[in-house]
């Protein structure tokens, strides 16, 4: 559920066009290339070292995304350039400029990351913690539009300009959508149910950029409702009935740390529900995220652990 790699990527060629690319020989390809750069952990989920393993951890991180692997990818690219002949109208190879480029793309991409539910641990590997603004969804199509039309008219017209100019549209857009958040984060405590959670998200739509899936948990219990600003602006324009968790039953105690796929996951999740299915032996615990599935935990991101007890 990460950012979509079509954003990171259209970023870090709308830096390219804006002028970045010209600094150096490979010009677009380091910008590009770092922009992603820190979706590498998907390749190791196997590794023992968990912050390493996990998902948007430490490779998300200010220090493993930002600081460790951009001048990797920079050295890299300088030595591969350094072995072949540039072409007679490439701009000479810089390391400095290398460098540079991979750090400002990079630190776009834990940026970029930070603005849907999914969540990014940024200060890995000190911090488990996760952070969230929900200030997009995970594929923002008016967010495509905004960078894809100015990279064709900063191509188009050989200037940067137009890049520039969709770079700060683009911030715009996204610092509208975390405010637009923010007041969907305090619309259950400002008007009814007149809740006090202990954690809530709000997920924006794809097209309907400005509507609101909210979610928050209190007092063991998970709540859904939706969040409108443009019908009511400080309050929940609907929302169900609070739903247990289920997290504090011992069957699903017991269940969670019988497979690394539930403790990975239990890790993970921000709002985990369980779904209990028992007879007098084994329990069939599902887990969940409320972030991501329904009430019912009918959708994706689940895991199921079936617990027996032990007779002798």
């Amino acid at each position: 559920m990460p950012l979509d790699n079509i954003t990171h990527s259209l970023v870090g060629w709308a830096l390219a066009e804006a002028g970045l690319k010209r600094r150096t020989r490979f010009g677009t390809a380091p910008l590009v290339l770092a922009a992603n750069l820190p979706d590498i952990d998907v390749l190791f989920g196997w590794v023992p070292w968990e912050p390493l393993a996990t998902h948007r951890g430490f490779t998300h991180g200010l220090i493993g995304g930002v600081l460790v692997l951009p001048p990797l990818l920079a050295l890299s690219l300088w030595v591969w350039g350094k072995r072949r002949p540039a072409p007679a109208d490439a701009p000479p190879l810089h390391l400095g400029w290398l460098l540079v480029m991979t750090w400002i793309a990079a630190l776009t991409h834990p940026l970029l990351d930070l603005q849907n539910i999914y969540a990014v641990q940024l200060l890995s590997p000190f911090s488990e913690r996760w952070f969230h603004t929900d200030g997009l969804f995970i594929i923002s199509p008016w967010l495509l539009a905004i960078l894809g039309f100015g990279i064709w008219l900063a191509r188009r017209r050989g200037s940067g300009v137009p890049a520039v100019t969709a770079l700060a549209a683009g911030l715009a857009f996204i610092g509208l959508n975390v405010a637009i958040s923010a007041q969907a984060w305090r619309a259950p405590s400002l008007d009814a149910p007149y809740a006090h959670p202990d954690r809530v998200f709000a997920s924006p739509e794809p097209l309907a950029f400005w509507r609101r899936d909210v979610v928050w948990r209190q007092n063991d219990a998970i709540t859904f409702g939706s969040y409108d600003p443009l019908k009511r602006l400080t309050g929940l324009t609907e929302y169900g009935k609070p739903v247990a968790d289920n997290m504090t039953d011992p069957r699903a105690i017991a269940a969670s740390p019988q497979t690394t796929q539930a403790r990975n996951f239990l890790a993970w999740s921000q709002l985990p529900m369980a779904r209990i299915e028992a007879d007098y032996r084994c329990a069939d615990v599902t887990f969940g995220d409320a972030r991501f599935t329904g009430p019912a935990l009918s959708r994706n991101f689940s895991v199921h652990v079936l617990h027996c007890r032990i007779e002798y």
